[in-house]
């Protein structure tokens, strides 16, 4: 089965549920629409230079030639193909956030405020339902990506160009690279979370192999398996104190890090918190501006790398205990002396 077709069956039900869709078959057209009009304004090029009519351009024939491929300011492309991605992509990631954000909440929530988040929802969910709808949030994502990879590879091999390419790349930037989601990374710590604590065998057949944490030569990974025989990893080493991440922040970017490292690469304190970091301040890893107003505390990873490595995670917690303590003591010592105008 052709993806387009499996893509469209398996956003059929969905949409009625308010979950949002690429428009594949839409996009084809847009991308058909070009072929044909580039084909009459070369024919007409080709009329007026005294040129045989049936003569096809290189660029019909598969080879790379500047001459004969649509021009890099298409108005087909540049005008509609683009914008409809980028407006579909962020419809897309801003209801998968929103989504996920909801189910993680009413799971890590208790007591007062958990009745509160399951009378906002109005609906009760048993253990198997908050597993199956992590795994469907899961299988949403990866299948979008897979869309958004698809089409940009179709539109570079029928512009045999790198624009495609280039349009994945500004997406992380963008914040529309759906696998780059802190959402997306949390919502696997949580079905593993809630897998071990019930185990099913058969609760993930379909798009995805089973999600997975792995230690490998003590480098901790977070993977996942996708279609096409694409797999998901993302490293949970901290690039700044080059240990498993201890309670993990995810910025903006999608670099994950310890929340301690992170205030200290934002020049902030952890009592005032990473919000307060000057938006000048750059991600240690990509250098990227303003990473650290919208960093999200990923405390479903935090609970699955404390249950898996729980020697390490008592070290890591009495070594941060004492840091925590002289910082907060340094900032109540700071605040007094203000106040007393010493």
């Amino acid at each position: 089965m052709k993806f387009t077709k499996q893509y469209e069956e398996y956003m059929r039900g969905r949409e009625k549920n308010g979950l949002k869709k690429v428009g594949l078959k839409e996009l084809k057209k847009i991308l058909k629409r070009c072929r044909r009009e580039f084909r009459s304004q070369y024919q007409h090029q080709k009329k007026e230079g005294g040129e045989e009519e049936n003569d096809k351009p290189v660029w019909f024939g598969g080879e790379s030639s500047s001459l004969h491929q649509c021009p890099d300011h298409c108005t087909v492309c540049d005008g509609t193909f683009f914008p409809s991605l980028l407006e579909e992509m962020s419809e897309v990631v801003g209801c998968f956030n929103q989504r996920a954000q909801k189910l993680l909440e009413l799971h890590l929530a208790s007591g007062f405020r958990r009745f509160v988040i399951w009378l906002g929802s109005k609906v009760s969910r048993n253990h198997e339902e908050l597993i199956q709808e992590g795994k469907d949030l899961v299988t949403y994502a990866i299948i979008n990506s897979i869309a958004m990879r698809k089409i940009l590879k179709k539109y570079d091999k029928i512009h045999d160009s790198k624009q495609g390419q280039t349009f994945r790349s500004n997406a992380r930037s963008m914040h529309i690279d759906i696998l780059r989601s802190p959402w997306l990374c949390e919502l696997m710590a949580f079905y593993i979370n809630l897998k071990e604590n019930k185990p099913d065998e058969n609760m993930l057949p379909g798009l995805f192999g089973d999600c997975s944490l792995t230690f490998e030569n003590g480098k901790p990974m977070l993977s996942c398996g996708l279609s096409d025989s694409i797999n998901l990893d993302i490293d949970l080493t901290c690039s700044i104190c080059l240990e498993t991440v201890f309670d993990p922040v995810s910025l903006t970017c999608g670099h994950i890090f310890c929340y301690m490292c992170c205030c200290s690469a934002a020049s902030v304190t952890i009592v005032d918190g990473l919000k307060s970091a000057d938006s000048k301040e750059k991600c240690p890893l990509c250098r990227r501006e303003g990473v650290y107003e919208g960093a999200v505390h990923l405390d479903e990873l935090n609970i699955l790398l404390s249950r898996s490595c729980p020697g390490y995670w008592a070290q890591r917690l009495q070594a941060e205990r004492v840091e925590r303590i002289r910082q907060a003591k340094e900032h109540w010592e700071y605040q007094c002396r203000a106040f007393m105008g010493v």
